[in-house]
């Protein structure tokens, strides 16, 4: 071959590799109407799905069923606590594999929102932060602050550079074509003023200056400063403009329906008018809808913040939390996914045009320049149809609906008109039966005996435990003279707790006393309640215990955890204060320091087996059994309905924390029309607020798993029953 063709297959080689390359990599810029790949512009419809909340070996069917609902794009937070528990220990596997969750994405063939924050509020245990930056010396969480400003840039820094070495930004060839920077932070920039504004265009800055080659978004922050994209978060978006013209429109979390808390009632929001309220965003010139949440999830181990915020994170999203899709919400999304795509042309092209067709109907207009028409026309009448004229011709518009024309003429698709069943849920008892339980008692005979931590006054919970454990017994006691008169017949003492929050079990002399509970709306509560005290000295022992860290508001790492004042009332020389005298502390449970809810841990101590179902029901006891795996591939979850509170495990994995809470709320009728809150649609009253607790397969062995739960209140835990999740 003469040198002059080799030469020239060289340069095709070598020219065939570099378009390949740049073919590989993507150009993320803006404009005033939308994200540009590659100088398109696109209609970007976003779904939220947190890799924590899920297993590994759920997360591509999670995102394949992404995928068919018409999702361009997952979105997710980076949980900072639950990828450095300790300074420098980094953990980045199992649930928190990250790199593994966005090549997952980027193999079914989505792009990626990548929200750093690193404060995620998301109803996540202390907002995403780990609790040991709480205690930095000179720290002041979320503000001008170099001790806060340094860490948050170290992890910061770390992320991206962990997805620069993978090459997972789209200026690399990977998927993440936007990043968040902080979070949700308008409300605290309005009350912190100078302070507040400094932080955030410092946020901003550092943010920028890591050259991801993607932009970056700030959500609910009006003041984010320049290239920083503002975006919006709500039930609504249709009213929110950017700040400045020459940015796109975007709404990072719209929301699918709501949490729950324990003691509160399950929230849904009607699929209608969550279609309604992304056809209303899109017609105003909306090009990236990201619903909050697509799949939500669940609250593992004890990463539920709030508090008070339930183990299942389900979220009414049109993914259930055990994977499965939920009709008609999945479907009927679907659907308008397709419809508004049938339009993007058009919609990326123009700014609308507005036409009155009645006093509460309109229609808005888009061309291509192609010469292309699409039109969303609506109705904003809450009760009342609408017959209109458009184009010369009659279109039928139920109540709070819009309709989109993707020809200007024929109706793809109306917000209101669900052409999708709704899917039956039934929870099925499996054969797999519970094996030989047994029990065992936690120890609190010598609660104080032999404390390593001793004070005068009651100490902070939080301070004492750094969220190690839920649990913090404060233990003292007191001395009653023979001479008491109730001793002799006359009314009992009374004992007041003043806790912060945000449950607590009260012991005298080792007996069961009393309990008493906050909710999410007043952390701070009493215990009131006679005592039982002899002669001589008695032992109060009680057991603090915290559901979540707080997750947010205005500098809630200062927020008070535990109890505040304790005083005896009834004594013949009247009130006792017991806040300032000497308290022992013991952080956690015996069981836990055993780590009972391990095979190794379970096995080193005697368990009580017997009939439980003629047991007495006891407080403060661990019960274990053991199961085989039920054949298939449903979900699998247990039915915790015969118990009370505490928390459960399965081959030492932790479901979370469970609480036969029972909700109270209205329950009453709910109609689609309208504007949603969350107190609209409210379902579960008189029943427990979580009742089924998600049993992840991958977790399971096919022969002898071990379930392991600890019971704080009494329960009969031989009621515990495995269920399927089916769907008809």
């Amino acid at each position: 071959m003469e040198t002059s063709s080799v030469s020239k297959l060289l340069i095709l080689f070598f020219t065939a590799l570099l378009v390949n390359s740049r073919l590989l990599q993507c150009s993320i810029t803006y404009d005033k109407k939308a994200i540009l790949i590659n100088g398109q512009r696109r209609i970007l419809i976003s779904g939220s799905i947190h890799y924590p909340r899920s297993t590994p070996e759920m997360w591509e069917d999670l995102i394949k069923k992404a995928k068919d609902g018409g999702l361009d794009v997952i979105d997710t937070y980076v949980f900072w606590n639950g990828h450095e528990p300790s300074p420098g220990n980094y953990n980045f596997e199992g649930r928190y594999d990250l790199v593994r969750f966005i090549k997952t994405v980027q193999k079914m063939g989505l792009y990626l929102h990548l929200r750093i924050g690193p404060y995620v509020c998301a109803e996540w245990n202390f907002g995403g932060f780990p609790v040991w930056l709480k205690y930095v010396p000179g720290i002041s969480f979320r503000t001008d602050n170099e001790p806060f400003k340094r860490a948050m840039q170290g992890f910061t820094q770390k992320i991206v550079q962990m997805m620069k070495n993978e090459k997972l930004f789209a200026s690399q060839g990977g998927p993440i074509i936007l990043s968040q920077i902080e979070n949700e932070y308008g409300p605290e920039s309005k009350a912190l003023g100078d302070a507040g504004h400094a932080y955030i265009n410092w946020a901003a800055k550092m943010a920028v200056e890591l050259d991801t080659g993607v932009p970056w978004v700030m959500c609910k922050e009006d003041d984010a400063p320049d290239p920083v994209i503002n975006a919006c978060n709500g039930f609504y978006c249709d009213a929110f403009s950017p700040n400045k013209p020459y940015k796109p429109t975007l709404w990072t979390e719209a929301w699918s329906g709501w949490f729950t808390e324990f003691g509160g009632t399950i929230h849904q929001r009607p699929v209608e008018d969550l279609a309604f309220a992304v056809a209303r965003f899109v017609q105003k010139g909306g090009s990236y809808i990201n619903y909050y949440m697509y799949h939500g999830g669940t609250n593992f181990e004890r990463t539920a913040g709030g508090p008070f915020i339930t183990s299942s994170y389900d979220y009414d999203a049109p993914i259930d939390e055990y994977g499965l899709i939920r009709q008609p919400k999945y479907g009927h999304l679907k659907e308008l996914h397709r419809a508004i795509k049938l339009c993007e042309h058009a919609l990326v092209s123009s700014d609308p045009t507005v036409t009155s067709l009645g006093a509460y109907q309109q229609a808005h207009v888009f061309y291509s320049r192609q010469g292309s028409c699409a039109a969303f026309i609506s109705n904003y009448h809450v009760k009342s149809a609408a017959r209109v004229m458009f184009n010369n011709r009659h279109y039928n518009l139920p109540p709070w609906s819009i309709s989109i024309l993707p020809d200007c003429i024929n109706v793809a698709f109306n917000t209101a008109l669900v052409g999708v069943k709704t899917s039956q849920i039934q929870m099925l008892p499996v054969n797999s039966k519970m094996f030989s339980w047994a029990n065992y008692d936690e120890d609190i005979s010598s609660l104080g005996e032999s404390s390593r931590i001793t004070a005068l006054g009651l100490l902070e919970q939080m301070n004492v435990t750094r969220d190690t454990s839920d649990y913090l017994w404060y233990t003292t006691s007191v001395d009653i003279s023979p001479s008491e008169s109730f001793l002799r017949g006359a009314q009992k003492p009374t004992l007041n707790v003043d806790s912060a929050g945000h449950a607590l079990h009260v012991f005298i002399n080792g007996q069961f006393s009393g309990s008493a509970f906050g909710t999410r709306e007043n952390r701070r509560f009493t215990f009131t309640g006679p005592v039982k005290l002899r002669a001589g000295t008695n032992r109060i022992a009680l057991l603090s215990i915290a559901v979540g860290l707080p997750n947010v508001g205005l500098h809630y790492e200062t927020w008070k955890t535990g109890i505040l004042g304790v005083l005896l009332h009834g004594l013949d020389q009247g009130q006792k204060d017991l806040t300032w005298q000497k308290w022992s502390y013991q952080v956690g449970l015996k069981g836990e320091a055993m780590n009972l809810v391990s095979p190794n841990g379970a096995s080193s101590v005697e368990w009580i087996r017997g009939s439980l179902a003629i047991r007495t029901r006891q407080s403060m006891t661990w019960y274990k059994a053991y199961f085989n795996a039920p054949g298939g591939d449903e979900p699998l979850a247990l039915d915790m309905r015969s118990m009370g509170k505490g928390q459960v495990w399965i081959n030492g994995q932790s479901l979370g924390r469970y609480w036969m809470a029972y909700a109270k709320g209205d329950c009453g009728p709910c109609s689609y029309s309208g504007t949603f809150r969350p107190s609209k649609c409210q379902s579960g009253c008189g029943q427990p607020t979580q009742r089924w607790y998600h049993v992840p397969r991958s977790w399971l062995k096919p022969t002898q798993n071990l379930l392991v739960v600890f019971e704080e209140l009494g329960g009969d835990a031989s009621k515990i029953s495995l269920v399927r999740r089916s769907v008809l």
